[in-house]
């Protein structure tokens, strides 16, 4: 059988693109309209996508206010609320939330994916971030972001608390035994007692072991610590390659390491954000493309531009080259795409700034077919295991994707024409985790 492809959608802000909402015929408000959101949520399920992935900012992003008053993404919903909301409204695509390890307790997080995977079935996924936007720093009572370097370290520790906390009750620890009155069998249960470089937590979590065992682990860092986080915990990787070149090298390395920390490269899936515009022709395809980016106004252009580079560039000639900059200690990886690209093409800041204000990204534009072929040879050349879609606008640009390029990709045999089990794990075709505390007999 062909190599099936993985399918999540990219959902908050509902396009990445800074002019969508402007686009003729898109919903100015459908990030924060819950009807809206919703009618996406069941397409997205009729196209049998493996998850709906909602990202997360902690912070109104740091840009200045021309820039910000022309931005989609300054109003949201709270992941969790929106996802169980969502949870009672599906019944099979997977619900991906984003939750800080910086910024929260690993009891929280673990106690909210747990409800989360209950009420919708074994359908929860944890987007295991580390938070690069310095602004939410001053809204946690810091006065400067946390280092980089100890994000990430705090960020292994936390996975192995929030992991812990699931695995605090065994599958059989709940009796509910009603004629001798025991509810629980406290023999079955296990505090974690953990006391470590960042995280002192006791347990045991008050809330039975989720259905998956744990919520599948989600992990988008493509620095150096990132690709070691997401080797040692992830089972999908949320990457950002521009080339094919690019994406095998990454995928070829993330999947290297997981042998030497014991794991089965096959149990982590690597999904490239692609960003996906149809048309009945290449031609067409991409003068909406040209269309969508015209909508970009210069002001959002250079707000985005400083906010992934994690430096102001208002200062700087905007028909110059990009000069050098200091390190920055909000997202490593997105500023070393960006410098990278900027040199490669020998761009202005303007050209930069216009090109990442629409989307810089992986972009499949052209006809279903064309498309597909795009996908596919990422897939079967080990690019990636699948792809977390990106729509230009919304509705249009999602029921292209669901009623156009999800039958050719079925037609080709690269991705499923049903939903073949009920969990985000079997969607995937990840294992139930074993429990750390209470090992499954051995058969």
């Amino acid at each position: 059988m062909a190599r099936q492809l993985k399918l999540g959608a990219f959902m908050r802000p509902v396009s990445l693109h800074t002019g969508a909402w402007r686009y003729p015929g898109a919903w100015p408000d459908a990030n924060f309209n819950f009807r809206h959101l919703k009618r996406m949520a069941q397409r997205l399920e009729e196209a049998t996508f493996d998850a709906f992935f909602m990202a997360d900012h902690l912070a109104v992003l740091n840009m200045p206010a021309d820039a910000l008053k022309r931005s989609h993404t300054v109003t949201s919903f709270e992941p969790f609320t929106l996802l169980s909301a969502l949870a009672a409204v599906t019944e099979r695509i997977g619900l991906v939330a984003t939750a800080s390890t910086t910024f929260d307790a690993p009891y929280h997080v673990a106690r909210r994916f747990a409800s989360l995977d209950h009420l919708s079935e074994g359908r929860a996924g944890w987007n295991v971030v580390t938070t690069s936007n310095p602004e939410a720093a001053l809204n946690f009572g810091l006065d400067e972001h946390v280092e980089h370097g100890d994000r990430y370290r705090r960020a292994r520790e936390f996975v192995d608390v929030v992991t812990g906390l699931w695995d605090s009750f065994a599958d059989d620890a709940f009796v509910r035994d009603v004629e001798a009155g025991v509810y629980v069998d406290p023999s079955r249960m296990r505090a974690l007692r953990h006391k470590g470089e960042f995280l002192s937590v006791q347990g045991p979590l008050n809330i039975a072991r989720p259905p998956q065992g744990w919520p599948v682990i989600v992990q988008a860092g493509a620095s150096e610590p990132g690709r070691q986080l997401a080797a040692e915990t992830a089972e999908v990787v949320f990457a950002a390659p521009r080339r094919l070149s690019e994406a095998q090298a990454f995928y070829k390395d993330v999947k290297g390491r997981m042998a030497a920390v014991g794991r089965d490269p096959d149990h982590l899936k690597i999904l490239p954000g692609a960003f996906i515009v149809v048309g009945d022709s290449v031609e067409e395809a991409r003068e909406t493309r040209a269309r969508l980016d015209a909508l970009v106004h210069v002001d959002s252009a250079f707000g985005s531009l400083s906010t992934m580079l994690g430096h102001d560039v208002s200062g700087f000639d905007p028909d110059g080259p990009l000069p050098e900059l200091p390190e920055t200690n909000a997202s490593r990886s997105a500023q070393a795409r960006i410098v990278a690209f900027a040199r490669r093409e020998n761009l202005s800041i303007r050209q930069i700034a216009q090109r990442v204000g629409g989307y810089s990204g992986l972009a499949f534009v052209g006809t279903p077919q064309t498309i597909a072929d795009g996908m596919q040879e990422w897939l079967e050349t080990e690019g990636c295991d699948g792809f977390n879609v990106m729509f230009p606008f919304l509705p249009q640009g999602l029921d292209d994707v669901v009623d156009r390029v999800v039958p050719e990709l079925r037609r080709r045999g690269i991705f499923r024409a049903a939903y073949e089990g009920r969990t985000l794990r079997d969607h995937l075709g990840l294992p139930r985790p074993e429990n750390r505390w209470f090992p499954a007999p051995a058969s």
